[in-house]
């Protein structure tokens, strides 16, 4: 790397045998006497499966506006209040069955849930939906960054034959589209998605395998870089370059550790390399996303808590029921204190997400700043395959003039497009008119949102 002024181009690449390690934002990559480089917006689009399950039916608090109780199931992102919408009334219906159409309700409610669109009946290589919003904003924002976007997910993709009745594996095991007929894979392997972060396509793969197999970091290959980055900068980037590598180290340490596990001690559905707890599997993969995020190699994210109709088991609770059986309660007291826990669960990995993007720097605030996450489930009611409703949450942090804090209830059959929509406006995603069956945007709650600084 040669840097022979004192600013550095933004788009400055660390590179050594096998890796290609971007940097995050800092400020001698501002001009002198330049105003703050204005930050991008990022995007996430978030999706757990089989509904979201509370004891009292209380993901929405019962008042709506700024005067609202928390409900149990809000109650771990409770830090994050000010900088989320609590989404009530919108509805799935694309996930509703038609005549002729056998069982489906998870693939199409999982389909539907980012495209608006319904899935079409069958098992064979003619799947057919829609394109997806994180796809739409993707083709915009991947203009300006290496990879368009990253479609993660925690569970296994089987992408051939039958999954429930007469619909495709490939339905329920993604939620993105590129296209009416081209559903994406999920990437569950970390290490998959830690070397198109930092491996460098131009080098020989032979020498990333070197570093594994030396037990080394992947900043070893650009050590000197680094070592010459930190002369340059003042002491303010001196610290954001050691805490970002100090990351990077510490999710190389945590896959190695998993690679090195037991393999037959894996949960039914986990790749190779993933941690055996679910929690920390989690964090390895969101710690990831922050990285990717941190050094804007991508501006758009799609998640998958996992496929729909997830038989992933969590012990950590203390029991070792799956999770689909469980949300078929059919009114058994166990089974739906056992789905709630997991829920809880599912939130709590939300709130580490979050507080990760509060407490990594972005310019002169944070990247949750600049975020705009969705969190729900394309059903409400798993029990019932009820698509009514849905459990959603707009993480906003006053993106767009969005006001944080409040919960919002629109009329009963407005279609979940119609937020879509409206996010792709808010973060300024030019010339979407439509989205599956989308009515129209949405007007959401504005006005002044004080967010505490990192």
């Amino acid at each position: 790397m040669v840097m022979s002024r004192k600013y550095i181009p933004r788009r400055t690449f660390l590179r050594g045998a096998g890796a290609a390690v971007a940097l995050p934002m800092l400020d001698a990559m501002t001009p002198a006497f330049a105003a703050e480089t204005k930050r991008p917006i990022r995007l996430a689009f978030m999706e757990v499966p089989n509904g979201i399950f509370d004891l009292n039916h209380e993901w929405s608090p019962k008042a709506v506006g700024a005067n609202w109780e928390m409900t149990p199931n809000l109650k771990p992102v409770e830090a994050f209040r000010d900088r989320f919408v609590v989404i009530g009334g919108l509805d799935n219906q694309q996930a509703a069955g038609r005549d002729g159409e056998v069982g489906g309700d998870h693939p199409r409610a999982c389909t539907a849930y980012l495209t608006g669109t319904h899935a079409k009946m069958t098992s064979g290589a003619d799947l057919h939906a829609g394109i997806s919003a994180d796809q739409i904003a993707a083709r915009e924002f991947g203009k300006y960054t290496q990879l368009a976007s990253l479609e993660i997910g925690l569970e296994s993709a089987e992408i051939v034959g039958a999954c429930e009745s007469a619909y495709g594996c490939a339905y329920y095991d993604t939620i993105s589209w590129r296209n009416d007929t081209s559903p994406l894979p999920m990437e569950n392997r970390p290490r998959a998605i830690f070397e198109r972060l930092f491996g460098d396509g131009g080098t020989d793969p032979k020498a990333r395998l070197e570093i594994r197999q030396e037990d080394k970091s992947i900043l070893d290959a650009v050590n000197a870089d680094i070592k010459r980055l930190r002369g340059k900068v003042g002491g303010t980037d001196r610290a954001k370059v050691d805490e970002y590598t100090d990351a990077v180290r510490d999710v190389e340490r945590r896959m190695k550790l998993a690679e090195k596990q037991d393999i037959h001690a894996l949960p039914v559905g986990s790749p190779v390399g993933a941690p055996e707890v679910f929690s920390d599997y989690f964090k390895l993969m969101a710690d990831l996303m922050v990285l990717s995020w941190q050094t804007d190699m991508t501006r758009v994210i799609t998640f998958q808590m996992g496929h729909e109709m997830s038989g992933r088991a969590y012990p950590e609770l203390g029991f070792g029921d799956a999770h689909h059986p469980c949300t078929h309660h059919q009114g058994d007291r166990e089974k739906q204190i056992k789905t709630t826990q997991i829920n809880n669960l599912h939130m709590k990995m939300l709130a580490y997400y979050l507080g990760k993007l509060r407490d990594t720097k972005d310019g002169d605030r944070s990247l949750l700043d600049h975020s705009l996450i969705l969190y729900g489930a394309g059903l409400s009611d798993a029990n019932l395959h009820l698509y009514t409703d849905l459990p959603l949450l707009l993480v906003a942090s006053g993106i767009g003039g969005i006001r944080g804090g409040m919960h919002v209830k629109y009329p009963n059959r407005t279609p979940m497009a119609n937020l879509l929509l409206t996010m792709l406006d808010k973060a300024g995603v030019p010339h979407v008119d439509k989205l599956g069956d989308s009515t129209g945007r949405l007007e959401l709650p504005s006005g002044q949102t004080k967010l505490a600084r990192i």
